[in-house]
């Protein structure tokens, strides 16, 4: 373990952002940084992920990284951990310049990186886990009593409290990410990287991590952090460096650092348009008073781990907006609503009948249907036809035995390749030779075909051209002016605010505000809330 060294006394200043590849400030006057990244730079094939990065992290520090989406965080520890090659820069350890093949270099050198999925074996023990490539052997063979007792006291110096012989599978996810934060002290860790450790835990959980971070920085650890919880990222950590569409923005302090400038720095936005963010509250708002029973009613739903219980009405013919920075739970809110993940906690009522929705066939039935972010992966079935995927949902509703007549289906995946301007337009054509926004619109297909009351669509506009993305948002709102019910969930606020007649923003996995998308509701008004310091509490949509 790296001896014990005060945090530096002012590495750099608020507001520092520089013109150049490295993060400046006075120098500290304590210790230099045992992590130096100067000029990094990444390119894949038609894509620059770092260009010109800077970074540096001191002993005895928590030193937050962040950034939306797409803004090199990830390819960041990649480069320092040795999975990536860096094109051009440099990368200091200790103040010698090192190239890393592999991660077993960069462990080598004292860096250790606990993942959001823990990257252990949950088929073996505690112990075999902690002490994994470092077993103490007697002569060629294991002592297996000898390593057990030496994993304990890794464990006891995290006072986690768990039989080194029990299966690691036996475990919550934040004991295993512990065993995991023990691994690196045996390692002799200098720097421990933890990219996204609390995305899965509860409010008990983090802040036993949270007691286990300090300990590891009063020691002297240097702990890079990275999280999309706002409220995290000011409870633990000392400086926060910003990363934008790969590209240093700035290093701060960050007691220095307001989080309405820190949102600011992430999305490219003037701070002094959120000026004034700490004076300003939000009280409960009536909505729909005057309106006919909702489609749908939420109350208290949640799911621990996931999103912290939430109240929600959704009315038929209205869209409403889901605002939030990435990893604010939005998606979260969308399977709950529609059958994709079950409750913890809470009620749904279909039409004023509580309903179970047990899994999204479950919520089919209801007329409710969910259109994922993830195209890719939870979407289209790269190797199945036009007509094939736009029928999935379709059969799944009417069962495995009960063919959809052929005749029906023709005219069914005909009107839609007509009215969505699904380009080729070639029912029998493969799906994955379509582009991003022709696979949306089948996506879209997909589900109208079921006829929904009830359509929750979760970045429908992601990743495709200004052309696609206008004809789905004229789609959106002509499903809403036919009667249907919208939840429209999207990065890009001025989307939101342009289709949604109410909005609900969200943050750190919790709904914070209801707002009626009325003449004074603009991006300022969602970001102000989303960066406002106290959590906001009663509304209800």
């Amino acid at each position: 373990m790296s001896a014990a060294s005060p945090a530096p006394a002012d590495p750099a200043p608020s507001g520092s952002t520089p013109t150049g590849s490295t993060p400046t400030g006075p120098a500290p006057t304590v210790t230099p940084p045992v992590v130096q990244m100067t000029g990094i730079s990444i390119a894949f094939p038609g894509v620059k992920a770092l260009d010109d990065v800077g970074f540096r992290l001191f002993p005895g520090e928590v030193h937050a990284l962040m950034g939306e989406n797409g803004a090199g965080k990830s390819t960041l520890i990649k480069a320092l951990t040795g999975v990536y090659a860096i094109d051009s820069g440099r990368i200091e350890v200790d103040g010698t310049d090192l190239r890393f093949d592999g991660p077993s270099q960069a462990q080598a050198a004292g860096i250790s990186t606990v993942y959001q999925e823990v990257n252990l074996c949950a088929n073996l023990t505690v112990a075999e886990n902690v002490m994994l490539g470092h077993e103490v052997r007697r002569g060629p063979f294991i002592d297996w009593r000898a390593t057990r007792r030496r994993a304990a006291e890794f464990l006891a110096r995290l006072n986690l409290d768990v039989d080194p012989r029990s299966m690691l599978s036996s475990h919550t996810i934040a004991v295993q990410q512990l065993c995991a934060i023990a691994r690196a002290l045996v390692v002799d860790a200098k720097v421990l990287i933890l990219d996204e450790p609390t995305s899965s835990l509860d409010n008990a959980e983090v802040a036993e991590l949270f007691r286990v971070v300090r300990r590891l920085k009063d020691d002297g650890v240097a702990i890079l952090f990275v999280s999309h919880f706002l409220d995290q990222i000011y409870e633990i950590s000392d400086r926060v460096t910003v990363l934008r569409n790969g590209r240093f923005v700035g290093e701060h302090r960050i007691e220095d650092l307001p989080r309405r400038e820190l949102i600011a720095a992430m999305i490219g936005r003037s701070g002094d348009a959120l000026a004034g963010i700490e004076e300003k509250a939000r009280s409960t708002i009536t909505i729909h008073s005057e309106r006919e029973t909702p489609f749908l009613t939420a109350v208290g739903l949640g799911k621990n781990g996931s999103i912290q219980p939430f109240d929600v009405n959704l009315y038929a013919g209205e869209i409403l907006g889901v605002a939030g920075l990435l990893g604010s739970g939005r998606t979260e809110m969308a399977r709950l609503l529609s059958g994709a993940d079950r409750p913890d906690t809470g009620d749904v009522h279909v039409q004023s009948s509580l309903t179970r929705l047990t899994s999204p066939l479950a919520a089919l039935a209801h007329g409710i249907a969910y259109s994922t972010e993830d195209r890719k992966k939870e979407g289209i079935v790269g190797d199945l036809t036009v007509r094939e995927n736009i029928a999935l949902a379709m059969q799944a509703r009417r069962g495995t035995w009960r063919r959809i007549p052929r005749r029906q289906l023709d005219d069914v995946v005909a009107r839609y390749i007509t009215a969505l301007q699904i380009n080729p337009p070639n029912p029998n054509a493969l799906i994955r030779n379509l582009s991003g926004g022709n696979q949306q619109k089948v996506l879209l297909a997909r589900w109208l075909a079921t006829a929904p009351r009830l359509l929750i669509l979760d970045e429908p506009t992601r990743g495709i051209d200004v052309g696609a993305k206008a004809e789905i948002q004229k789609l959106v709102t002509e499903l809403a002016q036919d009667g249907m019910s919208v939840v429209f969930i999207s990065s890009e606020l001025e989307e939101v605010l342009r289709l949604s007649q109410r909005l609900v923003v969200m943050r750190d996995r919790r709904k914070v505000d209801d707002l009626v998308n009325a003449d004074d509701v603009t991006t300022s008004t969602i970001l102000e809330t989303i960066a406002a310091t106290v959590p906001q509490s009663g509304a209800h949509a």
